[in-house]
């Protein structure tokens, strides 16, 4: 008898294996090789604080908790920071007090460097499935996470805290050198309102006039500012997709022949998008 396994993401859960990363290639000679080969370098963390040579950058509690009482680091040992700014800095824990952590930056291991300029719109759902879309999104290397409110959107109360926290998480999991913006909810009408029309929408249509998404995306130069725009559960209204479809700077697309939930095309439009015009052959 066929069965589905969902697999249920825990946004406050920390996989032990997946916080760490390797040093890239192109950097490596620039570090000591006591840095590069010690695996306590691999932990990374987000931290708001500007990063610059012997700064001390104070670790939040749960910061402390996950490199003390998690991870089991000790004084002394080391881990990567980056903020969305100044690249990715090796530093030293230094435990003050048990309530009190800095982390002493040491040695830069690579500058910054600017993404893909690309957003993932998204009409809310349950909270497992758009934690996952906050995930992979960062994963993905989206900029900006924007919850939009369209006429079949059932869920209306969005944590953009806990999205946020899954965005930090994601983005330090996957050696990505920022963490993108995480928006409140904003009804479909006022974002087009607003919108800046040199940005344009890659719009997931499961109905109406829309092309195969690669076909879509093969005739386009990589560059320019970007969005994937993905339905609720129930999908766009008719008069929705006519009013998007008309719109000169939005394209819309098709996924395939299967439907897909909503969390599932958010992530397939975007690797569509990577794949093109992304930054995956860098």
């Amino acid at each position: 008898m066929p069965f589905e396994v969902e697999f249920v993401f825990d946004p406050y859960s920390r996989p032990t294996n997946l916080c760490q990363y390797q040093l890239m290639d192109d950097h490596q000679n620039d570090i000591p090789n006591s840095a590069t080969n010690d695996n306590r370098t691999r932990l990374r963390l987000f931290v708001e604080y500007d990063l610059e040579d012997g700064h001390a950058v104070p670790a939040n509690q749960d910061q402390q908790n996950y490199l003390r009482k998690v991870m089991r680091r000790k004084d002394g040992d080391m881990v990567a920071l980056f903020n969305g700014r100044h690249g990715e800095w090796l530093a030293r824990i230094a435990y003050e007090s048990k309530s009190r952590c800095v982390l002493i930056v040491e040695q830069q291991l690579r500058k910054q460097r600017l993404p893909p300029d690309i957003w993932s719109l998204f009409a809310p759902v349950k909270a497992t499935p758009m934690n996952n879309i906050a995930r992979m999104s960062t994963e993905l290397g989206v900029g900006r996470i924007c919850p939009v409110l369209t006429e079949h959107t059932h869920v209306t109360r969005v944590n953009t805290s806990r999205l946020r926290l899954n965005a930090v998480e994601a983005a330090e999991q996957s050696t990505r050198l920022n963490v993108p913006m995480v928006d409140e909810p904003i009804d479909l009408a006022r974002l087009l309102r607003d919108w800046d029309p040199a940005r344009r929408i890659i719009l997931c249509a499961e109905a109406g006039r829309a092309e195969p998404v690669p076909a879509a995306l093969s005739r386009v130069q990589p560059g320019g500012a970007w969005a994937i725009m993905t339905g609720p559960e129930g999908g766009f209204s008719q008069s929705e997709l006519d009013g998007l479809a008309k719109l000169p700077f939005v394209t819309p697309v098709r996924l395939g022949p299967r439907i897909l939930r909503a969390d599932t095309a958010v992530a397939v439009a975007l690797v569509c998008w990577q794949n093109h015009l992304g930054d995956w052959s860098i």
